[in-house]
């Protein structure tokens, strides 16, 4: 799977998604990369690396996404000539998936809303400082 880019050109608006389980966000954006990085990557330690961030960190960020939903998204893969790892469960796949096309869903359904609203916010801005 490929890495998302998660923040807008400098200057965009950007639409993010996020899905709560009571107050913790099962899955938003980050999770959505970590996710990822998990698929490429086969191990949350690699994953993490690969985000710059630490093992504890993504850990607990995967057993957030694990508590959140009915099953988990994320599963150890016992140890052999490469040590174990980490995969996405055929549940993390689904939810993976249904994640990055709601995201993009909204992004587009809401674009057309937000660009006109930043160009009147800079309008009215200008008229203010004129």
């Amino acid at each position: 799977m490929a890495r998302r880019q998660t923040t807008a050109p400098s200057g965009a608006t950007a639409v993010r998604v996020r899905i709560l389980c009571g107050s913790a966000v099962a899955i938003g954006p980050g999770k959505a990369d970590l996710l990822t990085a998990i698929a490429d990557t086969g191990s949350i330690s690699a994953a993490a690396r690969s985000m710059r961030m630490s093992y504890r960190r993504a850990w607990l960020l995967v057993r957030t996404m694990n508590t959140c939903f009915t099953r988990p998204l994320v599963e150890a893969v016992k140890g052999g000539k490469t040590g174990g790892g980490a995969q996405l469960t055929s549940t993390g796949r689904e939810v993976l998936a249904l994640y990055e096309q709601t995201a993009q869903d909204a992004a587009r359904r809401f674009a057309s809303y937000i660009a006109p609203a930043r160009r009147g916010a800079r309008t009215r801005a200008a008229r203010r400082t004129g």
